[in-house]
């Protein structure tokens, strides 16, 4: 009887000193994981809500793109995704100057921008980059969702987790308290504000929004291809599905003859 007692509470035990393993090590993180916010293109039919896309590049072009660049992202992908007209991205581009060249005399020129330019980093290179930020590049943000655990959630939760610093904590000078940053403690200062943009759609630009329109967005430039890989997906197991009931009834009828068969065995 105290044999069969020991087998029963020794998993019992080790399942408690796992789940106390589990949770130490969660304690001992140096920033809150962000939750899971059960986003609606996380479904394995669901795709990107294109207003949301729409919503969210118009932030990162009025708000994120001062400091932040999506070299990865180029002018045509934004045709290819359908949420804007070629002419609206044709004149998007048309506004910005790229430097290119050499021409027949060996010189750069400027020229208006084209569908198959990137979109324009807001520094001309690194140097200028780090110049203007105290020796600090920001990040380019192409894959940036998929460079962070949590994904969508970590960058939702990063951009509405500011706030005030906790008593007994103290910051260098320049940093900002948000505990979802590895550390707590991050230089960008709180980058959203309340109607800090206008959207024609007429949706509200609250700070929640805005950080749920850009981190759709961002979930999108880092794969433009998630719907068409997912409907490609779909077709791939409907065709293989079709294909695997089609062999099963073959396989039946050319073996119908042999599996049916009654074999006697004579003395």
């Amino acid at each position: 009887m105290a044999s069969t007692a020991a087998r029963v509470l020794v998993p019992a035990s080790a399942t408690v000193v796992a789940a106390a393993i589990s949770n130490n090590a969660q304690c001992s993180d140096d920033h809150i994981p962000s939750l899971d916010f059960g986003w609606s293109h996380h479904g394995p039919l669901a795709a990107f809500d294109a207003a949301g896309v729409r919503r969210g590049f118009q932030v990162y072009k009025e708000v994120c793109a001062s400091c932040h660049s999506i070299n990865r992202v180029s002018y045509r992908n934004l045709v290819e995704y359908g949420a804007w007209s070629e002419s609206e991205v044709k004149a998007m581009a048309e506004e910005t100057d790229v430097v290119d060249g050499p021409d027949s005399s060996g010189e750069m020129f400027e020229r208006p921008g084209k569908l198959t330019d990137p979109l324009p980093s807001p520094y001309a290179n690194e140097e200028a980059g780090r110049a203007a930020n105290g020796g600090a590049l920001p990040p380019d943000l192409s894959l940036m969702v998929k460079a962070r655990h949590g994904g969508v959630d970590y960058i939702f939760a990063l951009l509405t987790g500011y706030c005030d610093t906790p008593a007994g904590k103290e910051l260098l000078p320049g940093l900002h308290y948000n505990p979802y940053f590895p550390g707590a403690a991050i230089s960008m200062p709180p980058p959203l504000m309340d109607e800090a943009v206008e959207y024609p759609d007429g949706t509200p630009a609250t700070v929640s929004q805005m950080a749920k329109d850009v981190a759709i967005f961002l979930a999108w430039a880092s794969e433009p291809e998630h719907d068409d890989r997912k409907k490609a997906g779909m077709k791939w197991i409907f065709a293989l599905g079709v294909s695997a009931v089609v062999t099963g009834f073959y396989k039946r009828y050319r073996w119908s003859t042999l599996k049916t068969r009654q074999i006697t065995y004579l003395n």
